[in-house]
């Protein structure tokens, strides 16, 4: 008799999913393993947070807009889907705080907020004389971080640089990456490096300068330096259709959320929305953390799952005919300092940043709105936000017309926070999940990265977990 094929769920069609999808796909093919799976999504559309807008020859990203180029897995399975001839780096140009009304180009040789460079940092009108002394201490002081402790962001960086130079370029720089509070977000859990540094060098703005790399000698002065990031050039959603367009016909189901999960032996009894049963021998579980809790609320392992909050954000896209806008900028957008009265959080200018997304002669603007605690802006009606998103760009770059379209997306209780302690919580949780229900794997933003290449890391970890297991049983 052949060997019975064991059944992999996959709950949740983001980019997570999608690659355990294909992952794991490859591998069965290649090593023909008695393994079958199911990829099922609540939505009618793959990407989760990854959605593409194309109105009237626009490029419109919904979500992420990117990745960052050094962190390679995301190029990588864009290459193995065919996409390689689609990939683009961001043009480059100068980014700005806005402060008090005013934009200040962000000091040259900044590496996420710290000064590498002595020049562009003391000649700076962002800070005071005093906040660049106080900065500067980061020069002499002892190494202030017990070794393998964890703490907030904000008291890591104010201990080492002051407050000055966190609220104005520190905070509007890291916070926009998780939409969240530096002064409660882990520095273990979103930036270890800079605690690497630190034990390393000592001093950030010593070991940050130390370990950037340097120019080539051959690259010539005055050539243009490479986007730190890529896109395809067909928007997000192209990667998303090409991942979907390669896993075998009848392995995705679309609107079909999972309701709840029941263990039986070894095995495990999933409850869909469409009222469907069906048994599986393993479960990748793709989901936001509060989807998981709810799907196996009888199980103890995701109680501490409660202590992830998650913050609703909404980006605000508007297109314009390019005479629109009376006061240009040289750059490609700016991030808003958290002291200032701004609704706001970070704007790009798009049609600058990613030449692709643009028609000839329009413009693309396009905002964030919601933080950590402050909401309730991504709550109220379009109108609402539009008024408030325009005021804040009249301020300074006087628009004289009405845009010709505006596109909201909100993305509610989207942005999972992780507070101090959180890489502690995931591992507790994971560790606890492998007795309480083994075969069950959780993998996503949630948990250990929320960028894609983050994503897609964990999406392969999460298929070697898979074929160990298998082995295993």
């Amino acid at each position: 008799m052949g060997q019975r094929k064991q059944k992999v769920a996959i709950i949740g069609g983001g980019i997570t999913g999608l690659t355990v999808a294909y992952y794991l796909q490859k591998e069965i093919r290649s090593n023909q393993l008695p393994i079958e799976f199911a990829l099922i999504e609540a939505k009618d559309q793959l990407g989760g947070k990854i959605e593409t807008d194309y109105t009237d020859g626009f490029v419109i990203e919904k979500g992420p807009d990117s990745f960052l180029a050094r962190k390679q897995s995301a190029a990588r399975l864009a290459k193995e889907v065919g996409m390689e001839s689609d990939l683009l780096s961001n043009d480059t140009g100068k980014s700005y705080i806005l402060k008090g009304g005013k934009l200040f180009p962000i000091p040259g040789g900044s590496i996420m907020g710290i000064p590498t460079k002595l020049a562009p940092f003391a000649t700076t009108k962002l800070f005071s004389p005093i906040g660049k002394i106080r900065a500067a201490g980061d020069l002499i002081l002892p190494r202030v971080t017990e070794k393998g402790a964890d703490q907030s962001l904000g008291t890591f960086f104010r201990k080492r640089l002051g407050n000055e130079v966190v609220d104005n370029l520190i905070e509007p720089l890291l916070s926009g990456i998780y939409a969240g509070d530096i002064d409660k977000l882990s520095l273990m859990a979103t930036f270890p490096q800079f605690y690497q540094v630190e034990q390393k060098h000592r001093s950030l703005i010593l070991g940050m300068g130390n370990t950037t790399p340097k120019p080539k000698a051959t690259e010539h002065k005055k050539s243009k330096p490479q986007g730190m990031f890529l896109t395809l050039r067909g928007g997000l959603q192209s990667f998303v259709d090409a991942i979907e367009n390669s896993l075998q016909a009848g392995s995705v189901v679309k609107g079909v959320g999972i309701e709840s999960v029941i263990k039986q032996g070894d095995q495990y009894e999933l409850l869909f929305s469409n009222g469907r049963k069906e048994i599986y021998d393993i479960v990748i579980m793709a989901t936001p953390h509060f989807v998981t809790r709810k799907a196996f609320s009888n199980f103890s392992f995701v109680q501490s799952l409660d202590e992830i909050p998650a913050t609703s954000v909404a980006t605000v896209a508007l297109a314009y005919p390019a005479s629109a806008i009376k006061q240009d900028i040289e750059g490609t957008g700016f991030v808003v300092a958290k002291s200032s009265q701004h609704t706001i959080t970070a704007c790009t200018w798009t049609h600058k940043k990613w030449r692709h997304s643009t028609p000839e002669g329009k413009v693309l603007l396009r905002c964030y709105v919601g933080r950590a605690g402050d909401d309730d802006i991504v709550y109220k009606s379009d109108d609402e936000i539009i008024q408030a998103v325009l005021q804040d760009l009249n301020s300074i770059m006087k628009i004289d017309q009405d845009p010709e379209f505006h596109i909201i997306k909100r993305w509610k209780k989207a942005m999972p926070q992780y507070v101090v302690g959180h890489k502690e919580r995931i591992h507790q949780i994971m560790s606890e999940a492998e007795k309480e229900v083994p075969g069950v794997f959780l993998a996503g933003g949630s948990y250990e990265g929320v960028g894609l290449p983050d994503c897609i890391d964990q999406g392969e970890e999460a298929v070697k977990k898979i074929i160990e297991y298998n082995k295993r049983r």
